[in-house]
């Protein structure tokens, strides 16, 4: 079958367009009971983009287009509103479904989206804030279409260049708030182009791909979503992963690349042996990232579905995926794999002494090494600082913190490479907490648990766990004469913020630890808790 990844259209929405000229019968997605062919799915992409374009404000003077918000579950409508979206010449904005009113209100706010296609849930949750939110103008339950008679003929959409913003990604990174990602079309398709230099191929036009991550993150979006849209495949929306559910729909639809998270491989490989064995038989590549993924966990999976996990690395700013075990076939327990072709990886010291590069490691120590594990033989410990076509152009709306004048990023993780020039993550130099793959600052979840009138002082760090790779761990001061149960503090957050964000535990101090300066000293809790342990995870949003 033709791939639509030889199309040279610079947008996600027209390789999409060409699947459907190449074989529009075939399934382009699978959704329940339901099955839509590439030529469905390209006349409602087709007509939500003409509806959005015909109430979409004008770009702003900087020539930036409107943004579109998207808030919903993995289903065809997200499908057709992101691509909608981009097909339109406008700009996506992912956002989780299940956030709260105030943590909505950021993203629309900040982004100054116009329009709104969301659950009803998140509506009306947004109806309640909707006078903090001057520059949206429009909110739809279901995509917007407008159709036009085939006689009259219609519009062309708008061509849109490379480096034209395609989406905003929120992440809360290292710091602060959650900031927009702004990530242009050139960097979507070259994430793909990188991947699809892997020998043997990852993905192709005879693929299914399960769909069960959430497609507001960009792992779910851009790694498995875009990945189907890209090769013309087909793909498998499922909203329960889950080994009962979940592995009924792999075998019944044959799946044929699963793109998970440790939790998912993690209750397939204790699911029952036969049901894990029908799903299995059509299956040739299993990839995992988001979170943490235990090498035990990984080998448990290997002996129950006879199938390798690969692993890999990557960030919300980098679409996402910058390092992978498949790049050289071998499924290295621990290993965050090696640099995508065309992906240039730097390993970096505390005082910028470059320790490796691209496979190649350099013959002086860093005097100054971040000792933050035992390294394998090869190299010192180093910040990953990345280069390539993949990269954001910074946070939005003016592109600070983006990549430098030659094109290098600074991650802020630190790994080392072994001896076989295989990278192992260690550690993050700030302290981002990873559930289930989504981003947890800790200062977010201190500041909500600061308006309870019980606290007088919290400090949050991120645990082991063995199902979501980390959890968020609050330790908490009462506040002079009042009583506050745990129990109490969970509500509350329940109500402040997003599942995910939500802690898991609460521990009662009557200090905490502090520098000179009255900075907590977190170490000092994060020693006390768990000793610390390496990482193979894709860092990132919502």
């Amino acid at each position: 079958m033709q791939d639509a990844a030889s199309s040279p259209a610079p947008n996600l929405a027209d390789r999409a367009h060409r699947a459907a000229l190449a074989h529009g019968d075939r399934p382009a997605l699978h959704w329940r009971d339901r099955t839509i062919t590439w030529s469905e799915l390209d006349d409602r992409i087709s007509a939500v983009a003409r509806a959005l374009a015909s109430t979409a404000p004008t770009p702003s003077p900087a020539g930036v287009p409107a943004r579109v918000a998207i808030a919903l579950p993995n289903t065809p409508d997200f499908v057709v509103s992101y691509l909608g979206v981009l097909r339109a010449g406008l700009v996506a904005v992912p956002a989780n479904p299940g956030f709260t009113a105030p943590e909505l209100r950021h993203v629309l706010a900040d982004s100054g989206a116009s329009v709104l296609i969301a659950t009803r849930r998140v509506a009306d949750l947004v109806a309640t804030v909707a006078g903090e939110l001057p520059a949206l103008t429009a909110v739809h339950t279901s995509p917007p279409e407008a159709h036009t008679d085939p006689a009259a003929g219609a519009a062309p959409f708008p061509a849109r260049a490379g480096d034209d913003l395609a989406v905003l990604l929120y992440t809360s990174g290292t710091e602060g708030r959650p900031k927009g990602a702004m990530l242009p079309h050139r960097a979507l398709l070259a994430n793909h182009d990188q991947v699809d230099r892997i020998d043997p191929p990852v993905v192709g036009p005879d693929d299914t791909v399960l769909l069960a991550l959430p497609l507001f993150h960009a792992y779910g979006l851009n790694s498995a979503l875009g990945a189907v849209i890209h090769h013309g495949a087909t793909g498998l929306l499922v909203e329960d992963p889950g080994p009962d559910a979940g592995l009924a729909e792999i075998a019944r639809h044959r799946a044929s690349v699963l793109v998970g998270v440790p939790s998912m491989v993690l209750a397939w490989s204790t699911t029952d042996a036969d049901a894990l064995a029908a799903a299995m038989a059509s299956v040739r590549v299993v990839v995992c990232g988001a979170a943490p993924l235990e090498p035990a966990a990984a080998a448990r999976f290997a002996e129950a579905a006879g199938r390798p996990v690969h692993v890999g690395y990557g960030l919300t700013e980098t679409a996402p995926v910058l390092t992978s075990t498949l790049v050289n076939g071998a499924a290295k327990a621990g290993s965050i794999g090696r640099p995508l072709p065309g992906v240039e990886l730097r390993l970096v010291g505390a005082d910028g002494t470059q320790l490796w590069r691209d496979g190649a490691a350099e013959p002086d120590d860093d005097p100054d090494e971040l000792d933050l594990s035992d390294a394998a033989p090869g190299t010192d410990p180093g910040q990953i600082v990345v280069r390539g076509a993949n990269l954001f152009r910074g946070y939005w709306p003016d592109g600070r913190g983006g990549p430098d004048a030659e094109g290098w990023w600074a991650t802020g993780d630190v790994a080392y490479a072994d001896e076989d020039g295989d990278l192992f993550l260690v550690d993050r130099l700030g302290e981002l907490i990873l559930v289930n793959g989504f981003n947890v600052y800790p200062h977010e979840v201190e500041l909500a648990l600061g308006t309870h009138p019980a606290v007088a002082e919290s400090a949050v760090l991120g645990v082991p766990h063995p199902r979501t790779g980390e959890t968020v761990r609050a330790y908490v001061v009462r506040a002079p004469g009042r009583s506050v149960t745990a129990e109490d503090l969970l509500a509350h957050c329940a109500r402040n913020l997003a599942r995910f964000k939500c802690p898991t535990g609460v521990e009662f101090v009557d200090a905490l630890p502090h520098s000179v300066i009255g900075k907590v000293r977190k170490t000092q809790l994060r020693s006390a808790a768990t000793p610390p342990t390496p990482r193979t995870e894709v860092p990132d949003v919502q």
